[in-house]
């Protein structure tokens, strides 16, 4: 079923896509005809529409992937630096859900812990829409952060970073080997804001598969059960993420920035102070719009380093 739902949106797309240039030649025609203001101006729109259509055609020629079209796992970590790191997560958090929200695309919890004072300490959420971790997979890395912050009262500029990391969520369909007794599985009573039956029952568990050293954990379900079965899910994810590596590493076509995960090699920078600009350090792609960024105007971003990731294999 998923094969024919890729097969009928591959010939919809041909069909738009020609219907478009049959748009643009019939307006052409006429303008070279006629040459009124009305035909120049349908012609282009006309126009417009026909390049709108070859841009999301690019997108989805490099949205090629076997696992771009899955839902995404996000984990967002802050690094060194107490509330400042931990406000910084929460704004990543932020920016993701706003993206996730104007792309028609649902975000859930799968786990959240809250800061001690503000933003968080961790947090994984699944984002589930169309090619999710195909157009996220390139936020995986260090994000730092350069700013005034409102923590400071001397007013001084800091510099925080927040780790994100990125898998692909084929749910019950990846093809992983779990034997139980690799698994130590602890259940503890979730934390949060409150409420009626916050901290009253041991719902929450942390799954630790103890060749790999993978621990995952969940806490966001209402019952023990439903935050096992999303803890699976997340630590499949991640073995499964482990074996995509190894064979990448085998065939030697890792991309350049392999090593974007260590803090200090960030691979993207959002500078409020002394200037406005977010850098993507992969392909050097810039956008002025900190804010609107921040505010999850991430396609432009995710535009240049798709295409930035294809030249280099190209080459």
């Amino acid at each position: 079923m998923r094969e024919k739902s890729r097969l009928e949106t591959e010939r919809d797309r041909f069909e738009q896509l020609a219907s478009a240039l049959r748009d643009v030649e019939d307006w052409l025609a006429l303008a070279d005809e006629e040459a009124s203001d009305e035909a120049l101006e349908s012609l282009s729109l006309a126009v417009e529409g026909l390049r709108s259509r070859l841009e999301q055609t690019e997108m989805d020629m490099l949205l090629a992937g076997e696992e771009d079209g899955l839902p995404a796992i996000v984990d967002i970590h802050p690094g060194a630096g107490g509330t400042e790191a931990q406000d910084w997560a929460a704004m990543l958090l932020r920016m993701y859900q706003r993206w996730a929200d104007g792309h028609d695309c649902k975000s859930e919890f799968l786990d959240y812990q809250s800061g001690d004072e503000a933003g968080i300490k961790s947090v994984t959420m699944r984002v589930t829409g169309q090619n999710a971790y195909g157009l996220l997979k390139g936020e995986k890395g260090i994000h730092r952060l350069i700013r005034i912050s409102p923590f400071d009262s001397s007013g001084r500029r800091h510099t925080s970073f927040a780790s994100v990391d990125v898998l692909p969520d084929a749910g019950q369909d990846i093809a992983i080997t779990i034997d139980d007794n690799d698994l130590r599985i602890d259940v503890f009573r979730a934390g949060g804001s409150g409420g009626q039956h916050v901290n009253k029952t041991n719902s929450a568990v942390r799954i630790t598969h103890m060749p790999s050293g993978i621990v995952v954990q969940c806490q966001n379900e209402k019952s023990q059960h439903s935050n096992k079965d999303a803890a699976m899910s997340v630590l499949k994810a991640r073995l499964y993420e482990r074996e995509l590596q190894k064979l990448a590493d085998e065939k030697k076509t890792q991309y350049q920035d392999k090593d974007a995960i260590n803090f200090g090699s960030q691979i993207r920078t959002y500078t409020m102070q002394p200037y406005r600009l977010v850098k993507d350090h992969r392909g050097n792609a810039e956008d002025t719009d900190v804010d609107g960024v921040l505010n999850g105007s991430l396609d432009k971003l995710i535009r240049h380093l798709l295409l930035y990731r294809h030249a280099q294999r190209a080459q």
